[in-house]
């Protein structure tokens, strides 16, 4: 049995927020008017408190968090921006301190949550891999065991003894990254700077942050990227406004992350995903189950309808795509008219086309919808992430269970014979 190594119960950070009352600009004559009113309030009328020209508000960046994390495992903190991800890493590094609550750690702790933070600009790749080490609390014999490794992982040979402050952001986060995973901790803390290194280097950190947790240490990771999450996470924490929504099976945790807010229907009016100059012709997507219900929630292997409500008529030339895409952004199937049949059937509402899915095989999941509207090969309207379709299990293959998604994403539907020789 796992030795609980992390434990933190009833966490919370508070933040206070003034906004000015006033005006954001004065003149010259108003502050000064405004200081000699104040002073002689103070002189006759000391017993009076002044009205502050601020008011105050209290922010809870994180609210009653409590989980515990047993030695070696891999953690995911995801969660939207603001969820209180990155203040959760700084309590547990000791930077910040709680409000509320309280944090057991056993263990040492190596945390990389900014890019270049522990190095002076001044100094040297070769010096501050000792300054930086010395930090997070490596000795200098321990350094100079664990030198030419943290140099060659951080491929920086040519540029050692450059002043780190001519070094660009990647060179920064590969040389940081470096130094802490090879601190040998009990528990390594990394925020997403690990975005900003090239892909061959995200591999390789990934790869070590796996080889770490192989040892019995425990990692926490915080991204955005939900291939990294699922590939390297046996656990993952999700945040929301500060608190605790849910916290597991990582491919859980994420599928309840992706489909926050899911009730089958996105307006595209103002999407953010629409292809920069483009008017907005695709107004709304609805996702319709096979019990004609409007939600995002549909079960392997059953019928759907993938509805798209337009601004104006369709020509008879207009041609409309739907890519399915799973939460790693891998391309899973593409629905096109020009591949298939578009019928026509009057109406008296809005104008809308309807994609009509008899049997849908994909495991269970969260997957993105990419739309796309042209006509006689012009584009009129894209939007990428216009819609999330979820797919929860059912017994599609008739047996009572389903491949798992490591697997793939596609379930064929399928039997087998068997035939014995004579």
């Amino acid at each position: 049995m796992s030795q609980r190594i992390i434990r933190i119960v009833d966490l919370g950070k508070k933040y206070i927020i003034r906004h000015q009352l006033r005006e954001r600009y004065s003149t010259l004559r108003d502050v000064m008017a405004r200081k000699a009113l104040n002073i002689g309030k103070k002189l006759f009328y000391p017993s009076q408190k002044s009205q502050s020209d601020q008011t105050r508000e209290e922010i809870w960046a994180l609210k009653d968090i409590s989980f515990d994390v047993n030695q070696g495992e891999v953690i995911g903190i995801i969660g939207r921006n603001g969820s209180g991800k990155s203040t959760l890493l700084k309590i547990m590094s000791r930077i910040t301190e709680p409000t509320t609550g309280c944090v057991y750690i056993k263990g040492r702790v190596a945390s990389l949550l900014e890019v270049g933070t522990g190095f002076h600009p001044e100094l040297t790749g070769r010096e501050n891999v000792y300054l930086n080490g010395a930090i997070l609390g490596m000795s200098r014999k321990e350094i100079n065991r664990k030198f030419d490794e943290i140099v060659n992982f951080a491929e920086i040979e040519k540029f050692l003894d450059t002043p780190v402050k001519r070094y660009s952001s990647g060179m920064y986060v590969r040389l940081a990254f470096a130094v802490a995973a090879h601190l040998e901790p009990e528990i390594l803390v990394v925020d997403e700077v690990l975005a900003v290194g090239d892909l061959k280097f995200q591999s390789k950190c990934l790869g070590k942050m796996q080889e770490i947790a192989n040892y019995g240490r425990t990692v926490f990771l915080v991204s955005h990227n939900m291939g990294a999450i699922s590939s390297l996470c046996t656990k993952a924490v999700l945040l929301k406004n500060g608190q605790l929504a849910e916290v597991g099976q990582t491919d859980d945790v994420i599928r309840a992350y992706l489909s926050e807010g899911n009730s089958g229907f996105s307006s595209l009016l103002d999407h953010p995903g629409r292809a920069n100059g483009l008017k907005p012709r695709l107004m709304s997507i609805e996702i319709v189950s096979c019990d004609g219900i409007v939600h995002g929630v549909v079960t392997c292997g059953s019928s759907c309808e993938i509805v798209m409500k337009l601004s104006e008529p369709i020509s008879a030339s207009a041609e409309f795509s739907i890519g399915i895409y799973d939460s790693l952004g891998s391309p899973i199937s593409h629905l096109n008219t020009y591949f298939s049949v578009m019928n026509e059937e009057s109406g008296i509402m809005e104008n809308e086309v309807r994609c009509h899915i008899r049997s849908l095989p994909l495991a269970a999941g969260v997957y993105s919808l990419n739309l796309a509207y042209t006509s006689g090969g012009t584009i009129l309207d894209h939007v990428t992430g216009g819609a999330a379709l979820e797919v929860v299990e059912s017994d599609y293959l008739g047996s009572g269970k389903l491949p798992p998604r490591k697997y793939g994403s596609v379930i064929l539907m399928h039997h087998w014979t068997r035939r014995a020789i004579e």
